[in-house]
């Protein structure tokens, strides 16, 4: 069972990512854009924490506001 995060509590941790990673959000979600075609969310997750050795909040931050962004742009 996955966690839900408020939009404070995402926005902040989408706002400490740069500096823990080294990487802007902007990257990330350019990342996730060019990664597998995975569907689901907790695929995504892992995927991330796998293949770019993140942690699972940072993960499930960027799958978050990837899917928002998504959603955000078929409207």
């Amino acid at each position: 069972m996955s966690q839900s995060f408020s939009e404070e509590t995402h926005r902040n941790m989408l706002s400490r990512i740069p500096h823990c990673t080294g990487r802007d959000i902007s990257e990330w979600l350019r990342t996730v854009d060019e990664g597998p075609a995975l569907i689901r969310f907790d695929e995504k997750v892992s995927w991330l924490r796998g293949a770019h050795d993140l942690s699972y909040g940072h993960a499930k931050a960027i799958v978050h506001e990837h899917d928002l962004r998504r959603a955000a742009r078929k409207l």
